[in-house]
């Protein structure tokens, strides 16, 4: 049985496991080699010069960013005639959940540059998941904070901010100046629209998603493997909420994002001995911690990326919501219109539009039924104005018919 072991420039042994202690030392030189037989006499087999330099561990099949000392820097990847610029290029979509962990330990480990984009503004209610920021973020660009922290976290890294969202207009132009592509997204429309551009421009997708106790992560590579329409080809027919409106566990987040991490660090140092998640879909359950991995072929009627690449044309898929839910601005509703609250109990007692009835949407999707008392017309809100397109459709269900829905929710209101 062969392990890791490192040598000092005299071949001591240093760690069996990894370099520590004084001889971490900047500009001396280490071996690394495979040596056999644990519990026997460890000895250099073959070894390779590797430079320590500013902290970080450069050579060998992989490089590994080192903890301590007088600098934190910047992760290296590749050998050390390898370009040093390989994959250093990280660019997350979505500051949220997912792009939170993710972040700390990309910036923590020293990714020399790091793109983040995200339009959404810091909401207190988010915190438990969120962890990069804190209260006194709140209200602000999700983007603009999150490079804020980061910069704080390791100044010897250079990160860029993008407060705006994701589409088809901009995707090209953006991605297009990265090495590796992060989705830490909660919706379908943009996983798509990631995906394709990451196709069309050649590159490495690393893509995490979570919702109630269950976390997926996987890296779609069209060039080594398949792609994320080779697993969804086309976004669900039906409503799937976001982990904000179904709820979710902050730990999880932590898990699937630190995953994604680990994935990326896979991508940046490269080598044999690491092997991203590339055509294996990763799952856990976090009420077991039970983990699985799934194969993912490539399809090759793909309908993305069996394409050219000048073939393929982006566009923003549309939410899977009803056609038929009609929207209204708080200016638009009637004098006797009757509103309906399908926020959570916690929610509710936070706040609410005075005289509003409140059904929760879990209690419309337990089946339980509407009471509604008879009103020219209802308007039915939750927090942002799309847990409520769902409920519109279940009170459709009931007969409750022509129910409008809230332009920007309850957090709308209160912000205008």
């Amino acid at each position: 049985m062969n392990q890791l072991a490192i040598f000092d420039c005299d071949g001591t042994l240093v760690d069996s496991h990894a370099l520590v202690g004084s001889c971490a030392q900047v500009g001396k030189r280490v071996h690394l080699s495979a040596a056999a037989q644990l519990g026997g006499v460890l000895e250099p087999v073959g070894a390779s010069p590797v430079i320590v330099e500013d902290d970080v561990l450069i050579g060998g099949a992989h490089s590994a960013y080192l903890d301590g000392g007088p600098g934190r820097n910047r992760l290296v990847g590749g050998t050390p005639d390898a370009d040093p610029e390989r994959n250093r290029n990280v660019f997350v979509v979505g500051a949220g959940g997912l792009g939170c962990p993710l972040l700390l330990y990309l910036a923590a480990a020293g990714v020399g540059t790091i793109g983040i984009i995200d339009d959404d503004n810091v909401d207190i209610s988010n915190l438990q998941r969120q962890i990069l920021f804190d209260i006194k973020d709140a209200g602000s660009s999700k983007a603009r904070a999150a490079k804020a922290h980061l910069e704080t976290l390791n100044p010897d890294i250079s990160i860029t901010c993008f407060a705006e969202r994701l589409d088809a207009s901009n995707a090209l132009e953006i991605m297009g100046g990265y090495d590796v592509i992060v989705d830490g997204t909660d919706n379908f429309s943009t996983k798509f629209l990631i995906n394709d551009a990451a196709v069309k421009l050649g590159k490495p997708v690393v893509y995490g998603s979570i919702l109630g106790f269950e976390g997926h992560a996987s890296v779609f590579w069209a060039k080594e493997g398949p792609c994320y329409r080779c697993l969804y080809p086309a976004p669900p027919s039906s409503y799937v909420p976001n982990c904000a409106e179904a709820g979710v566990i902050g730990a999880l987040a932590g898990i699937v994002g630190s995953v994604q991490a680990m994935e990326v660090i896979k991508l940046v140092v490269g080598g044999e001995a690491l092997r991203p998640l590339i055509g294996t879909l990763w799952i856990t359950d976090a009420r077991t911690m039970q983990t699985s991995n799934f194969l993912v072929p490539k399809n090759s009627a793909c309908p993305v990326c069996s394409k050219a690449p000048e073939d393929i044309i982006l566009k923003d898929e549309a939410q899977s919501c009803s056609a038929a839910v009609r929207d209204v601005s708080i200016d638009g509703v009637g004098d006797h219109a009757l509103f309906v609250d399908v926020r959570e109990k916690d929610e509710w007692n936070a706040g609410h539009i005075e005289g509003a009835v409140h059904l929760p949407l879990s209690a419309l999707m337990a089946g339980e039924k509407a009471e509604l008392t008879k009103a020219s017309e209802y308007v039915v809100y939750c927090a942002k104005g799309v847990r409520s397109r769902k409920a519109i459709e279940l009170l459709e269900a009931q007969g409750i018919h022509g129910a409008l829905n809230l332009k920007g929710g309850y957090d709308g209101l209160r912000k205008s």
